[in-house]
This record gives structure tokens, C-alpha cells and sequence, in this order.
């Protein structure tokens, strides 16, 4: 599938998903997608992702693989990038904490490009981390502002974050920075898999699909705050009605707050089929979470199979014979 048609089929595939929602709000199906489409979708996503990781638990990795780029540990003298190449456990702890906290793999990504017709020049690329790190905590940061909607009472950690997102009191409603860092990262990344062919020709349906969702969440959230009101104490009597288990759906919610619920119940219930679980995936993935210590230590294969040894000594009595008529040397007559 060309990169044109993904795009228009994801496109069209969430825009699908956007006019149902709106229509069958309108219709009065509130509680089919605000009670049913929540609850399956968060059954979906903690199945699918329970059986993932079990299934990548159970994957053997017998051998020592861990991905390095640095000088490994071996005779005193020499130095060793403890880093790039960790020995010990705390050396690996500390490897996928620059990992999964501050993207350090993606941070040292460059970018090779052909110039003056012939001449291959690398050189640092450090846009793709800033927006790969502005996405994540920006969307992290808007999930927690959102806790606000699913506890009684609110916490005051989510007052402070609410405070801090709203600081420059810009607007009313006052805009949170956040909102504009998450639309303006997903955008670049949605951008970048465009204009770049490299990055054009390898993009599937499975990667643009995703990026539609979250600008769909990202802009009927905008809307709902920004332009178009919604009741903010009926959302917080549906949600807090989800989360106990007694839900009921006021009928003063608007169809665009359907909309926008719909898009999460979707990115929710696509999560554990998608790329997205590289979430949990770069926790078990050998390649980080192992330590690079096979010149210290020997790692035999516990998966192999128990084989009957065949000693020279049995192999020169079965062959005895043979050998000397052929004149070979033997060690015993």
C-alpha cells in the first residue's frame, strides 16, 4: 500500500469513527458510547496486553544480545563505556532509565544525506527526539490533569499540575501549554513521515492510523475547551460513574464529548495490536535489559537438548580395526 492510500484510509477510517460517534450521540446512544465502548475498550487493552507480554516472556533468549556502541569491559587498563556497554545490573538499571525516561537511543540518532551529487554526509539529528520527547510528556502530563475527572476528592498533585500547565494565563478559558505541545509534536511527527521519502516509503497504514487518532483527540479536546462547551459536571458524573462501576449518562453531555471519547476508546482497544507497545515491548526487550558481561562470565543455552556424548576413545574401538588397516595411528592397541 502506497503512502498516499494509508494516509487516506486512516484518515478516513477515524473520520468514520468521528461521524458515528457524533450521529449516534445525537440519536440518543449515549450509553452505547459512553458506558459499553469504554468498558470493552479497556477489556481489549488490558487483555491484548496481558497476552503480549506473557507471550514476550515466554520468547527464549538464550544468548547474551544487548545492543552496544561502546568500549566493553575487559582488561583494567582499558576503558570501559559503562553506558553503552553495561557489565553489571545497576549499569543496565541505569541504561534503560536514560532509555525510557529521556529516549537516549533516539537522542544520538543522525541522519545521512547525499550532497553535491555523489558525497554521503552524516550528521546529528535531534529534531525527531525533541518531539518524540515533547509528545510523550506532554501526553503524560495531559492524562494526569485529566485525573481530575476520575477522583473524589481531587488531588492536590493535580491541582499543582493544572497550575503549572496554565502559568503564562493566556485566554479564557486559560489555554494550557500542554494542549499546544501535544498538537504541535504529533503534528511534526505526522509531517516528517510525509515530506521525508525515506521515511514515506517504510510508513504503513499501521503508523498513520495512530497519528490520526491522537490529532482527533487532541483537537475535539481543544474544541470542547476552547470553543464549543461541554458539561464539565456531567463528564465528571459519567466518569466518576465508570470508575465505580455504577455508571449513568446525563443527558446534558454534547455529542462532540462523544466524539472525543470515542477516539480514546480507540486508541485504548488498538494499543496492544499496534507499535504503540513498545511501551512495555523496551522493557523486555534483550537487547537493553541484558548486561554485556560474556567475556566474564560463560552463558550456556538452557534450552539445548541433552546429547550422548561420543568419547575418541568409543570412536576409536567402533573404528579400531579400520584404522589399522589403513595405517592410522592409534592411541591404544
Amino acid at each position: 500500500m502506497s503512502a498516499v492510500r494509508s494516509i487516506l484510509v486512516s484518515l478516513v477510517a477515524v473520520a468514520i469513527l468521528g461521524i458515528v460517534a457524533y450521529g449516534g450521540a445525537a440519536a440518543g446512544l449515549n450509553s452505547l458510547f459512553g458506558i459499553v465502548l469504554p468498558y470493552v475498550a479497556l477489556a481489549l487493552f488490558l487483555g491484548g496486553m496481558i497476552l503480549k507480554v506473557l507471550k514476550w516472556a515466554k520468547s527464549p533468549v538464550p544468548f547474551r544480545i544487548p545492543t552496544t556502541c561502546g568500549q566493553q569491559k575487559s582488561l583494567p587498563w582499558i576503558q570501559h563505556n559503562a553506558l553503552e556497554a553495561p557489565f553489571t545490573k545497576g549499569q543496565v538499571y541505569l541504561r534503560m532509565i536514560l532509555e525510557v525516561l529521556f529516549f537516549r537511543s533516539l537522542f544520538r540518532n543522525t541522519k545521512a544525506e547525499i550532497k553535491d551529487g555523489s558525497r554521503v554526509v552524516y550528521s546529528s539529528d535531534k529534531l525527531l527526539w525533541a518531539a518524540g520527547l515533547a509528545f510523550h510528556y506532554s501526553f503524560l502530563y495531559i492524562v494526569i490533569r485529566h485525573l481530575r475527572f476520575f477522583l473524589e476528592p481531587v488531588p492536590g498533585l493535580v491541582h499543582t499540575f493544572e497550575a503549572i500547565d496554565s502559568f503564562f494565563e493566556v485566554g479564557v478559558p486559560i489555554i494550557y501549554a500542554t494542549d499546544l505541545v501535544f498538537l504541535g509534536a504529533v503534528s511534526f511527527l505526522f509531517v516528517r513521515r510525509v515530506i521525508f521519502p525515506q521515511v514515506r516509503y517504510i510508513s504503513l497504514m499501521t503508523d498513520f492510523f495512530p497519528l490520526f487518532l491522537l490529532l482527533g483527540i487532541g483537537f475535539t479536546g481543544v474544541w470542547m475547551r476552547y470553543i464549543s462547551k461541554v458539561d464539565i459536571v456531567g463528564v465528571k458524573e459519567l466518569s466518576m460513574g465508570l470508575v465505580t462501576f455504577s455508571p449513568a449518562v446525563p443527558e446534558t453531555i454534547a455529542p462532540m464529548f462523544f466524539v472525543h471519547l470515542t477516539f480514546v476508546c480507540a486508541l485504548i482497544a488498538y494499543f496492544p495490536f499496534s507499535k504503540l507497545t513498545h511501551m512495555a515491548g523496551v522493557f523486555l526487550s534483550p537487547t537493553r535489559n541484558m548486561a554485556n558481561n560474556s567475556r566474564a562470565q560463560r552463558h550456556i543455552n538452557p534450552w539445548n537438548p541433552d546429547v550422548k556424548l561420543h568419547t575418541y576413545d568409543e570412536w576409536e574401538d567402533e573404528f579400531r580395526d579400520k584404522m589399522k588397516a589403513v595405517g592410522l595411528p592409534l592411541e591404544k592397541e
